[in-house]
C-alpha cells in the first residue's frame, strides 16, 4: 500500500487494474465503469478521481450526499457518496462543481445495485471548484442545442456535446490510422493561399491594408505630414549645402572643412528623403491605377483563407505518391442553413498513379473504415446518440460498414430520377441532364431507391472544377461523389487533369487568371503523372454518424455569418 493509501498499479492483478490518467493525479472514470463488470470487481480499491458534478443531492437530513461525477472520459457518471464529517456538503451538490477526491470503491446497497454497480465513498476532498447555482447558465434540466450555442465555452460540459467531442476525436484518430496504415504521408497544407481551388470566389481575404491604413490615419492626425513648402525648403537646403561643398572644393579648402560640409550635405539629403517620403503618405487604402494596390499588402499580392488544401497537396502527391491533408478550410458564403459553416475541416487524400476507379475504391474503403471504427471504439457514445437523437444511428453505421456501395454514372442517376418523376415522385428541384444534383436527389438515391451508399461518377464538365479530368466524350469529367443516407454528399473527388494543354484551356474557360496557377501548371509541364483524390467534409461525417441535425453542433467552435465566439 502506498503512503497516501492508494494501491500502486504494479500491486494490482491484471483483472483489477484501472487506467490512470498518465499526466494527471486521478484514475479515469472510463477505466472503472467501462469494464465488463462495470467496476464491480474493483470494490475495495482506494483511488483518486476528478470531474464535474452532473447531479448532486443531500440525503439523511444533511448527513451525506450523493454526487454524479463525470470527467469526460466516457458518457457514464461515477456515483460518489460523501459524508458531512469529511467536508461541508452544500459546496459539492450544485451542478457544474469541479471535484478532485480520494476514496474507496464499494458496492452500493442491494436495492440500489440496478442503477449503480459501484460507487466511490469519499474519504478526502483534494480540491473543489465551486459554482454559484443562481448564476451558472447550464442547469441540470435538458437544454436545446440552439441554446447551448450561446455558451460555446461551457457546452462541452453537457452530455451531448461531450459525446460528440469523443466521436469527433475517434473519427480523427481513425482517419490518421486508415491513411497511415495504407502508406499515405500526412502533409500540412497552408491556411493562407493565393489560389482559389473551387473557382467560386467565396473566400475570406487576408490583408493588413485596412490595419495599416487605420494606423497611418491615426499617426497623420498626431503628426501631420509635411506641406509642399516643407518639401521645397528641404530641397533648397540640399541645394544650398551642395553649393557650399562645390565652392569649398573649387577653392581647394582643407580636408577637415570639406569633410564637415559633406557631412552637412548628407544630413540634408537624408532629411529631404524623409520629408518627401512622409509627404507622399495619404490616408486610406493605397491605390494604383484606380484599384487597390496589393503590392503594398503583407504578401505583396492578394491572399485568402483556403477553401481546400487539394491543390497544394497535389505538389507532394507528384513527388511522394500517396499523401493526405486534414485541416481547417473556409468559405465566405452568407448561408444560414443547417449544413453550412464558414470554417470547417476537410480530409483530402491525393494518390499518384491512380485513376477514378482507384479513387472510388479508396473513398469507399475509408468511409467503411470510419463507420466500423465507431462501432468498435465508440459504442457507448453512439448508444447515447441513439437514445437521444437518432434511433437509426448505429443501424446506419452497421449498414455502411458492411455494404458494397452502389456505383452509377451521373447519366444513369438522372435517368433514375426522371423515372421517379414520371411515376409521381415530386422534387422541388427540376431533374434534367446537366443539373448539379440537389440534396433531395441524393437522398432519394440513397434512402429510397437503393437504401445504400451510392457513388455517382462522370459528371457534366460544366458543373465541375477546372482541375478534373476531361473524359473522351468531352462533355463529362472523371468526377465522383459519395452519397450516404441522412446527409447526401459526403465525399467529392475526381481524377485530376494531367494534360498541360487541356488544364490550361480549362482554367481560361472558367474565367480564371493563369498567373496564380503557373505553379500548378508546372506539375503538368515537368514529369506529369496520372493522379486522383477526394475531399471528405469532416463535420458532415459526424452529422451522418450521430444523427445530429445542425452542423453548428458538431464542431467545437462554430463560425457562421454573424457569429465567431471566442
Amino acid at each position: 500500500m502506498a503512503e497516501d493509501g492508494v494501491l500502486p498499479l504494479d500491486k494490482l492483478t491484471i483483472s483489477d487494474t484501472v487506467e490512470e490518467a498518465e499526466f494527471s493525479q486521478r484514475v479515469l472514470i472510463r477505466s472503472i465503469l467501462g469494464r465488463p463488470d462495470a467496476g464491480a470487481g474493483l470494490a475495495g480499491q482506494t483511488l483518486k478521481v476528478g470531474g464535474w458534478v452532473k447531479k448532486g443531492r443531500e440525503q439523511g437530513k444533511g448527513s451525506f450526499a450523493f454526487l454524479e461525477l463525470n470527467d469526460g472520459s466516457c458518457p457514464a457518471n461515477l456515483q460518489l457518496i460523501i459524508y458531512a464529517d469529511v467536508a461541508p456538503l452544500s459546496q459539492f451538490t450544485p451542478t457544474g462543481t469541479c471535484l478532485h477526491v480520494e476514496g474507496v470503491l464499494q458496492m452500493p446497497p442491494e436495492d440500489k445495485q440496478g442503477k449503480q454497480s459501484i460507487e466511490l465513498k469519499v474519504s478526502k476532498v483534494l480540491d473543489v471548484g465551486t459554482v454559484d447555482p443562481a448564476k451558472y447558465p447550464l442547469p441540470k434540466t435538458r437544454l436545446t442545442l440552439e441554446f447551448l450555442r450561446d455558451y460555446v465555452h461551457l457546452r462541452p460540459r453537457t452530455n451531448t456535446i461531450s459525446a460528440i467531442a469523443r466521436i469527433r476525436n475517434a473519427l480523427a484518430y481513425a482517419t490518421h490510422t486508415f491513411f497511415q496504415k495504407h502508406g499515405f504521408l500526412y502533409v500540412h497544407t497552408p491556411i493562407i493561399t493565393t489560389s482559389d481551388c473551387e473557382g467560386a470566389g467565396e473566400m475570406f481575404q487576408v490583408t493588413t491594408l485596412i490595419n495599416d491604413a487605420e494606423k497611418l490615419e491615426k499617426e497623420l492626425i498626431k503628426n501631420p505630414p509635411p506641406s509642399q513648402e516643407d518639401v521645397d525648403l528641404a530641397r533648397s537646403s540640399v541645394k544650398e549645402k551642395g553649393e557650399i561643398v562645390a565652392k569649398l572644393k573649387s577653392d581647394k579648402a582643407g580636408k577637415p572643412e570639406i569633410t564637415a560640409a559633406v557631412a552637412e550635405l548628407t544630413k540634408a539629403k537624408e532629411n529631404l528623403s524623409k520629408v518627401e517620403e512622409r509627404f507622399k503618405l495619404k490616408p486610406g487604402i493605397p491605390q494604383k491605377d484606380g484599384k487597390v494596390d496589393y503590392g503594398q499588402d503583407f504578401f505583396a499580392r492578394q491572399a485568402f483563407l483556403t477553401v481546400s488544401g487539394q491543390l497544394q497537396v497535389e505538389t507532394f502527391a507528384c513527388a511522394l505518391s500517396s499523401v493526405y491533408t486534414f485541416g481547417p478550410t473556409f468559405r465566405a458564403e452568407h448561408s444560414h442553413t443547417s449544413r453550412h459553416l464558414a470554417e470547417f475541416w476537410m480530409v483530402e487524400p491525393e494518390i499518384a498513379f491512380a485513376d477514378i476507379e482507384d479513387d472510388m475504391k479508396c473513398a469507399e474503403a475509408y468511409v467503411r473504415f470510419l463507420c466500423q471504427w465507431l462501432l468498435d471504439n465508440c459504442l457507448d457514445d453512439m448508444e447515447f446518440m441513439v437514445e437521444k437523437f437518432d434511433k437509426k444511428a448505429i443501424e446506419r453505421l452497421k449498414m455502411v460498414a458492411s455494404t458494397n456501395f452502389v456505383r452509377l454514372s451521373y447519366t444513369e442517376a438522372v435517368t433514375i430520377l426522371e423515372e421517379a418523376v414520371s411515376k409521381g415522385h415530386k422534387f422541388e428541384n427540376k431533374v434534367e441532364w446537366g443539373i448539379d444534383l440537389a440534396s433531395e436527389h441524393e437522398k432519394y438515391l440513397t434512402e429510397t431507391k437503393f437504401e445504400s451508399p451510392v457513388i455517382v461518377y462522370n459528371y457534366p464538365k460544366g458543373i465541375k472544377a477546372f482541375y478534373m479530368k476531361v473524359n473522351p466524350d468531352k462533355k463529362t469529367v472523371a468526377a465522383m461523389d459519395v452519397l450516404v443516407p441522412k446527409v447526401g454528399e459526403l465525399i467529392g473527388g475526381s481524377q485530376r487533369e494531367e494534360n498541360y494543354e487541356v488544364i490550361k484551356e480549362r482554367i481560361l474557360e472558367m474565367g480564371l487568371p493563369l498567373e496564380p496557377y503557373e505553379w500548378y501548371l508546372d506539375l503538368r509541364r515537368y514529369g506529369t503523372v496520372k493522379h486522383s483524390g477526394f475531399g471528405l467534409g469532416f463535420e458532415r461525417m459526424i452529422l451522418f454518424a450521430t444523427g445530429i441535425d445542425n452542423i453548428r453542433d458538431v464542431i467545437p467552435f462554430p463560425r457562421y455569418p454573424g457569429r465567431a465566439d471566442l
